[in-house]
Parts: C-alpha cells; sequence; structure tokens
C-alpha cells in the first residue's frame, strides 16, 4: 500500500485532505477518471470539497509531475495517477480507456533531443474496439 502523503511530498505537494483523497483515488482506481468522476466518488465522503477544489488539485498534481492529463477523447479531459511510461487505448464503443505498455520498438527509438528540441513528454494514444466490445459483438 503506497504512502499518499510521502508520495504527494515526493512530488512536493504540500498534503492536504482534499488532496491526499484526489490522489488516492487516481492511484487506487485506474478507470482514468474525469473531473466529475473524481468530484462524484468523493463528494458524499469530503461535504466541504468543490469541483474548483477537484480542477484545481489535478492541476496542480499535473503541473508538479505527479498524474497526467489524458486529451485522448475530443470531448473530455481524463486523469491518470500512474506516470510511469505507458500508452492509452480508447475504446470508440464504449469510451473506456485503458492502459497499455509501450511496444520494445518505440521505446528503444524514445530520444530526449529531436532536431535540437529537448523532448520531456510524450504521449501515445490509439483508438479502436476493446475485446470486451468486440465479444459482445460476436
Amino acid at each position: 500500500m503506497i504512502n499518499i502523503t510521502a508520495h504527494l511530498l515526493q512530488y512536493n505537494i504540500k498534503p492536504s485532505v482534499q488532496r491526499m483523497a484526489i490522489m488516492q483515488y487516481l492511484l487506487e482506481y485506474k478507470s482514468h477518471p474525469s473531473v466529475d468522476e473524481v468530484y462524484n466518488a468523493l463528494a458524499p465522503s469530503i461535504p466541504t470539497l468543490s469541483k474548483t477544489t477537484v480542477y484545481n488539485t489535478l492541476k496542480l498534481f499535473v503541473e508538479h509531475g505527479a498524474a497526467q492529463m489524458l486529451t485522448i477523447d475530443e470531448r473530455n479531459v481524463c486523469f491518470d495517477g500512474d506516470t510511469t511510461p505507458h500508452a492509452h487505448f480508447l475504446c470508440k464503443c464504449c469510451g473506456k480507456i485503458y492502459d497499455l505498455p509501450i511496444p520494445a520498438p518505440v521505446k528503444e527509438v524514445m530520444p530526449n533531443v529531436i532536431d535540437g528540441h529537448e523532448i520531456n513528454e510524450m504521449h501515445y494514444y490509439y483508438k479502436g474496439f476493446c475485446k470486451n466490445c468486440l465479444n459482445n459483438n460476436d
């Protein structure tokens, strides 16, 4: 079990009740939630929580490198507490986002500098139909 306080401090984020709850949620639920999903999940247990607090906290996490902001879906912005290098897959049928490993050949050509530009962030997005939706259409 991860120590949420230490995890936040590792990213130079001052822990608070709201921040710890939001980070715990991101790390526990791998569903790549939106601001609304995080708010709706946590508001019943934290009555003082607002959508603005959730939005600002997630933005802070992204700015400090503690979370990723995903824009794979043109309609929604989602967040991921897993900051290790990995790809994302969006199912065009059910809308779920899945974590995928980055293929080895791609990892081998991930340079830090391209044409004189320093690269410090890369995103790999795939779109298609997940195995669950494919199986349900049989």
